[in-house]
């Protein structure tokens, strides 16, 4: 068992368990017109709240609240006028994510057992992840990050502890598709082919665009209003689709630096957008038009001209995780059917 803990602090080094949980974010954007069912009125934050009980742990609705920020983040964004559709997303990641943090208590019930037997996580794992996170997710920025944990109420301490949680469970999954054949050089190959752009250094992403930002006030109109100003954009991604040349509706209507150029920016790194925003346009390709997107400023509408994305490490240096995914992918029928047992077994009170 112990092999398989060594083995989880290169997987941690290397960003692979990112793909497995949620990983949190900054906080939404300002003063949205409608908030999602689940948080409290007027916008209290309960601090003891439960979202439910497993085997006598509670998973509280701050911890699932942060690990649903970075979810909640880019539908704000996405979602200007949020609406029916912005609800429903939102309230299906929550209960992804509640999910995971049932299975994870029932999971680490299981470790328990085993750390009777001298099983344990080397601390410098828990570290290794805590600095990628920083690094991906908060631009690297120890500020930033300490930033969204003072949002969420929440302590550093609190925070190793949750990330340490989620190695183990990640653990946990490995030595059970520890059981499943080797996998053969093809298809490692194969799976390494399929995953090598989600474990690049997204730090090193450039983008390549054109774009019209409309703050929410314009002091060049003082009769603009936040709802004047998104109504514009929306007709602005009308006429551009109907054929409108972006460049030419920047120079007219962008208040930003670049409306002069057209909104034209070249070789823009990731870590200058705001993570949300990030999230979106990497996830689109070259030609897309994205908007428009919100953020407490104002509206911003993207055409991507040029997407350069950074480096992805070799297979030589991954092929260890690459391995373990495999095997893990081999032997998800059986892990599905043990996780089964265990959740019939447990003892679980969902309080939302």
């Amino acid at each position: 068992m112990n092999s398989r803990f060594v083995w989880l602090a290169l997987l941690a080094a290397t960003g692979l368990s990112s793909a497995q949980e949620p990983a949190p974010a900054p906080a939404p954007p300002a003063a949205p017109p409608a908030q999602p069912q689940f948080q409290p009125p007027g916008g209290a934050f309960e601090v003891n709240a439960i979202a439910a009980v497993v085997n006598g742990r509670t998973i509280t609705k701050s911890k699932l609240n942060f690990l649903l920020a970075r979810d909640y983040a880019i539908l704000a964004t996405q979602f200007p006028r949020r609406g029916a559709e912005f609800e429903r997303q939102v309230l299906e990641a929550r209960d992804k994510i509640l999910q995971e943090l049932i299975d994870r208590e029932i999971i680490l019930s299981e470790f328990k057992e085993l750390e009777k037997k001298g099983a344990s996580l080397p601390e410098r794992a828990v570290d290794r992840e805590i600095n990628r996170q920083i690094r991906e997710n908060y631009n690297n920025s120890e500020d930033l990050f300490q930033e969204e944990l003072k949002k969420a109420r929440m302590s550093r301490i609190a925070y190793r502890e949750m990330t340490k949680q989620q190695l183990i469970v990640e653990a946990m999954r490995a030595e059970k598709a520890s059981e499943a054949p080797p996998p053969i050089p093809s298809e490692i190959q194969k799976e390494y082919n399929e995953i090598k752009d989600t474990i690049r250094d997204i730090s090193k992403d450039k983008i390549t665009f054109n774009k019209i930002f409309l703050p929410r006030q314009d002091a060049d109109n003082p009769l603009a209003t936040p709802e004047s100003q998104l109504a514009l954009a929306e007709q602005l991604v009308v006429e551009i689709n109907n054929g409108a040349d972006i460049a030419e509706l920047a120079k007219k209507h962008s208040r930003d630096a670049f409306a002069a150029d057209g909104g034209f920016q070249k070789d823009l790194p990731r870590t200058d957008l705001a993570p949300e925003f990030a999230a979106i346009l990497f996830k689109n390709k070259v030609g897309d038009l994205v908007g428009p997107l919100e953020d407490p400023a104002g509206f911003t509408i993207v055409k991507i001209v040029g997407i350069s994305p950074g480096p992805a490490p070799s297979l030589s240096e991954v092929k260890e995780q690459i391995d373990g995914r495999v095997r893990r992918k081999k032997s998800a029928v059986a892990y599905e059917k043990w996780m089964q047992d265990k959740r019939k077994t447990a003892v679980v009170v969902r309080k939302i």
